[in-house]
């Protein structure tokens, strides 16, 4: 499946490419505004912190809101205390678009993630020229010299890679490439199951000086608490805020975080 995912996002970028080669997109992310600051945005405090996603669809669970306005879904995010927002950009499974992460980073005044399927550097240009404060980086995804080679692009543009991890070798790699902000998926992009205490077995290998994220199985104050309890730092948030009120929501994973 994530071979696929990412296979589909590479293809549907080139197909970009065509229309707006990398000369133009590179020029329109140098003349971007300078990216926020995310680390400072996810630093550890005396509370979780929560990235916020923008998420019509997935592969595992099919449609779950069709969010005519990425905009004001955000916006709702932002004051329900979200210290980041996330955007799906991925068309044919998840049924977003760079369109809605530029209409999100509009609207926001807090760090933008692009949550995609990036292998290639003309992905990580789009990223920036859209406004990303934020570029996902999925090790499993990516051969080493690739993921070295775009981790240092995102950081040359000025934005802050989140690079996720599934397993201990991967949570190695992420440290060794001198990661700040690293995210342990406790969704299997193989098989798509999930393993909520994934993260407490992982987080002890994760860089003292990393912020450190747990993803996925968020459906609940319970599981807020659960992921602090073991280390998270932060917890990244998507299906539970867009099938319920998304203030009411945050201000509760708050609240069991804290």
């Amino acid at each position: 499946m994530l071979a696929d995912l990412t296979a589909g996002a590479v293809e549907d970028a080139e197909a970009r490419s065509a229309e707006r080669p990398t000369a133009v997109v590179e020029s329109a992310a140098l003349a971007q505004a300078p990216a926020l600051d995310a680390l400072a945005a996810l630093a550890p405090a005396d509370r979780v912190k929560i990235i916020a996603e923008v998420k019509r669809a997935s592969p595992s669970r099919g449609d779950l809101a069709s969010i005519p306005d990425p905009a004001h879904q955000a916006l709702r995010y932002q004051e329900g205390g979200a210290s980041a927002i996330s955007v799906l950009t991925e068309g044919r499974r998840f049924k977003g678009s760079l369109a809605d992460l530029e209409a999100v980073k509009a609207a926001v005044d807090v760090p933008v993630l692009r949550k995609d399927f990036i292998a290639t550097e003309y992905q990580v240009l789009e990223a920036r020229a859209s406004g990303a404060d934020l570029v996902l980086l999925i090790v499993a995804a990516l051969a080493q010299p690739v993921l070295t080679r775009l981790h240092k692009l995102v950081l040359e543009l000025g934005m802050t890679p989140l690079v996720e991890t599934h397993s201990a070798s991967e949570v190695d790699t992420a440290a060794d490439l001198g990661a700040k902000l690293i995210g342990v998926n406790a969704r299997d992009l193989s098989t798509f199951a999930l393993d909520r205490d994934l993260f407490g077995r992982l987080v002890d290998r994760i860089p003292a000086d990393a912020v450190k994220i747990a993803e996925s199985a968020v459906l609940s104050p319970a599981d807020v608490t659960h992921y602090r309890s073991a280390g998270a730092d932060v917890v990244l948030v998507g299906e539970a805020l867009v099938t319920n009120d998304p203030v009411s929501t945050l201000h509760a994973f708050l609240e069991a975080g804290s």
